[in-house]
């Protein structure tokens, strides 16, 4: 067998290359396009569940604002009515029985 020279061995990859790059292309892009959907897919996947995952800290939160408020108004209310109790001229029942 005859020894190629640098450029013989260049130009059987070179022709090798044009006849395997359809084959090649074949099988590669099938599979390439299968690795993009499921890209495509896991992505889709991640923004549902970010979402989901936000309208859950949303009621939380809204959850507990309620709560603050309520306990705010309750404490409010137990405040004004110990003042009025202090400041109002009810009598009580041993001030009552002493008169």
């Amino acid at each position: 067998m005859a020894s190629l020279s640098g450029t013989g061995k260049g130009l059987e990859i070179g022709i090798g290359t044009l006849i395997l790059a359809p084959a090649v292309a074949a099988v590669v892009r099938p599979v390439a396009k299968a690795a993009i959907k499921a890209g495509m897919v896991v992505y889709e996947r991640g923004r549902e569940a970010v979402t989901e995952m936000g309208e859950v800290v949303e009621d939380l939160v809204a959850e507990a604002k309620t709560e603050l408020e309520e306990e705010r108004s309750m404490v409010v209310g137990e405040a004004a009515e110990a003042e009025e109790e202090s400041t109002s001229g009810k009598e009580t029942p041993l001030e009552s029985n002493s008169q």
